[in-house]
């Protein structure tokens, strides 16, 4: 019926402020007396502390009317409490303004004509958050209003000024509630600034397990037990041990892969009884020492020294442990009653033995076939002599005698060990080893039990998560985990590559590299192709100097007129031309009396001229291998000339890097002498 104020609390506000009228009387008639529908409303307006209070809006900290009810005091004590909600930090000390107004007509709230106006309550007050309501009263000129009031936090604000923000959780992203102040406070069995941290059970180890749910203890592969403390053995090991995951270190006695070898029976298996010293002799073969007063393969069995009969003379035989006692009868003492203190009239040989008196004093008996002892007192046991091996029970049948074999052996004089594994009882491809009365099993891989009939798994003990398969691997227990897991047990998902949008692709880094090789292999052989091109180049043009420096030592030497056999007239223009050669002063001279070698002698000049062809051919070969100096020239032409009448004139000069040749050629007006001299 009345319209309400906007005094609802917003969800983000951290408190709410609460007032509460009381009663309220005013010593002025509120209302007309011929009014019977008399209404009146109360406005709260909240401010910051202000030492003098302005009672005019803005209310910086909110505002609020309440509903419109009567003007007598139970409706005013039964109204509402105005609310201004309250949206930051609660400050403490505020102002407080509390307006009483007339209604103009029932359900209609309006402050916009003073003369409404009742009474204005205006005043500063410091509040704590609580809630416990503190209750005030105001006496004005006309007027008493008694009023109650409060600030609380809202749901999930907590604190003194209602700004520390809590909200209880109980899923993954928390396990916790709040407390008075806005701590949270986690839940039993969680931990961690949110409370999202599981609590493993006590002594789960920290590097070997965790938990996803408290109190519980879950074991990363390759460990085990309740505290996840305990290696896992490599899958197989049957006498071993591992200080870390899938190892298998043999225990004393124990080789092999699997630790499967017995390499001490004696430490193993204990098989010596009575304290008796074990001896390994291989293959899981061994050795007992008996103590005095035991015997049996195992010494098992305990000597019984009355069976050798060392009572005489009608004793009576007691075992003890390795020694025996003679209970003798009247007339006979010493420890085996071999002293007699009777004479052969006392009768003492038995089973019609005959009495022998003896001359020293006593007596001796002889006994009837099948009869003995001293006094002919025992019958003859064909048992006597052992004849039983292994343990077996000798019976004396009379005519004959038997042996009752223990369990495992067999035979006549149970000599024979019955082979337990001729029946073939291991199965599954298992091995057997004979033993007495009972066999082993060597299982192969993925069996078990005395007989290899049971199937075992490594697979058993490590299930793989999200529909993975597991298989066995003789390195241990492997997963095959869907396309979308991955992990030792496929625990982890495989993360979804991000596509690369178009135009954004990156070229490969090995494109790249392959074009950067490309480019280098390129440059390398434009290189080589220009350093080859020079080579050749240089080359013609050696080739082409060396020919000519050819042509002019051919000049020079005159090869060609004399390797030709010229005329005189011929010879004669080649000596003008070496004279043009000429150096002055020179190391090497050379006749130049060629032309009167060619008249005068025939043969000499034939070997002349083939001398020269021999120094000029090794002069080619050696010039197109060797560089030149174009520094400096091959031949010196000198300004000057010499007579021709000399005996003796330099003919040319070779540069010093060149091989020298040089033919000299002597000739005597009264005797002919040719003298040929060749050095390379």
């Amino acid at each position: 019926r009345v319209r309400r104020s906007s005094s609802s609390v917003p969800t983000s506000s951290s408190g709410v402020f609460e007032l509460k009228i009381d009663s309220f009387t005013s010593s002025r008639s509120v209302c007309s007396s011929s009014s019977r529908d008399c209404q009146i409303f109360f406005r709260v307006c909240l401010k910051h502390s202000q030492d003098v209070i302005d009672p005019e809006p803005p209310c910086t900290y909110g505002t609020a009317l309440t509903d419109t009810f009567g003007a007598d005091s139970n409706s005013i004590s039964e109204s509402a409490p105005i609310r201004v909600p309250i949206p930051f930090k609660w400050p403490g000390t505020f102002s407080l303004i509390i307006e009483a107004w007339k209604a103009e007509s029932a359900g209609l709230e309006s402050t916009e004509n003073q003369n409404n106006l009742i009474s204005r309550l205006a005043t500063r007050r410091q509040l704590t958050v609580g809630e416990e309501w503190s209750q005030d009263v105001h006496v004005g000129n006309h007027s008493e209003l008694r009023y109650s009031y409060h600030m609380v936090c809202n749901e999930f604000y907590h604190g003194e000024t209602c700004s520390t923000h809590c909200r209880p959780r109980n899923d993954q992203l928390g396990y916790f509630s709040c407390d008075n102040e806005g701590n949270k406070v986690c839940q039993e069995g969680w931990s961690g600034e949110y409370c999202s941290n599981p609590i493993c059970a006590a002594g789960c180890s920290e590097d070997h397990g965790f938990c996803k749910s408290p109190r519980e203890c879950v074991c990363r592969q390759g460990w085990q037990g309740e505290r996840c403390d305990q290696c896992t053995r490599h899958p197989g090991c049957v006498h071993g041990t591992c200080q870390q995951p899938w190892q298998c270190n043999c225990n004393e006695g124990w080789g092999g892969l699997y630790c499967d070898q017995d390499l001490n029976y004696c430490t193993n298996r204990r098989p010596c009884q009575n304290n008796a010293s074990c001896t390994n002799t291989g293959q899981g073969s061994y050795t007992c020492a008996c103590r005095p007063g035991f015997t049996g393969q195992n010494c098992e069995v305990e000597t019984n020294e009355c069976d050798s009969n060392p009572c005489k003379n009608g004793g009576s035989c007691k075992d003890q442990v390795n020694n025996y006692f003679c209970a003798c009868p009247q007339g006979f003492y010493g420890k085996n009653c071999e002293i007699s203190a009777m004479k052969c009239a006392d009768g003492p040989c038995f089973n019609g033995g005959t009495c022998v008196e003896d001359a020293a004093g006593g007596y001796s008996c002889r006994c009837l076939l099948g009869f003995t002892g001293s006094n002919c007192e025992k019958k003859l046991d064909k048992c006597s002599s052992k004849p039983c091996a292994n343990g077996g029970q000798c019976l004396d049948l009379g005519k004959r005698l038997t042996c009752r074999c223990p369990p495992g052996f067999a035979g006549a004089h149970c000599e024979t060990n019955v082979d337990d594994c001729a029946s073939s009882p291991c199965r599954n491809a298992g091995t057997c080893v004979d033993g007495i009365n009972n066999f082993t099993c060597t299982c192969t891989l993925g069996f078990t039990s005395r007989d290899c009939s049971l199937r075992t798994s490594a697979c058993d003990s490590f299930p793989c998560h999200n529909g993975g398969t597991c298989y066995a691997h003789f390195s241990g227990p492997v997963c095959q985990c869907p396309a979308t897991f991955m992990g030792a047990r496929c625990e982890h998902a495989v993360a979804k590559p991000t596509a690369t949008p178009p135009g954004s692709v990156e070229a490969p880094s090995t494109l790249i590299a392959a074009v950067a090789f490309g480019l280098v292999t390129l440059a390398l052989l434009l290189c080589a192709s220009v350093h080859i091109m020079h080579h050749l180049h240089r080359g013609r043009v050696l080739t082409a100097m060396s020919t000519s420096v050819k042509n002019d030592l051919e000049c020079v030497n005159n090869r060609n007129a004399i390797m030709g056999g010229g005329a005189p007239a011929a010879t004669l223009g080649s000596r003008q031309e070496k004279e043009s050669f000429l150096v002055p002063g020179g190391r090497l001279k050379v006749s130049n009396k060629d032309a009167e070698m060619v008249e005068r002698g025939g043969a000499s000049a034939a070997m002349f001229k083939n001398k020269m062809a021999d120094c000029n051919l090794a002069k080619e070969e050696h010039l197109t291998k060797n560089k030149f100096d174009f520094k400096h020239p091959s031949v010196v032409v000198p300004p000057l000339s010499f007579a021709r009448d000399s005996l003796y004139q330099p003919v040319f000069i070779i540069p010093e890097k060149m091989e020298q040749c040089v033919f000299a050629t002597e000739v005597s007006d009264h005797t002919h002498t040719h003298t040929h001299t060749r050095s390379l």
